[in-house]
C-alpha cells in the first residue's frame, strides 16, 4: 500500500504508528495511516486484519 520512499513500516511492525497519514478525519476522529491502520484520537488502533490495539496513552488522574 506505501509507495513512500523510504518505505513505511508495516502494519504488524513495532513502530507501525509511524506511517505516514493518508485520511484524516478530526471531525470523527480517525484517520488512516498508508500501512492500512486505522488510528484514534484517543490513541487506540483498528489494525487491517481486524486486529485492535487498545488506548494506550496514560490518562490524568483526577484530584
Amino acid at each position: 500500500m506505501c509507495q513512500h520512499q523510504p518505505k513505511c513500516p508495516t502494519a504488524d511492525a513495532p513502530d507501525h504508528d509511524a506511517a505516514r497519514l493518508v485520511s484524516y478525519h478530526p471531525e470523527q476522529g480517525w484517520g488512516l495511516l498508508c500501512n492500512g491502520v486505522i488510528v484514534f484520537e484517543d490513541t487506540g488502533e483498528l489494525l487491517p486484519d481486524g486486529r485492535s490495539v487498545p488506548v494506550h496513552r496514560e490518562l490524568a488522574h483526577a484530584a
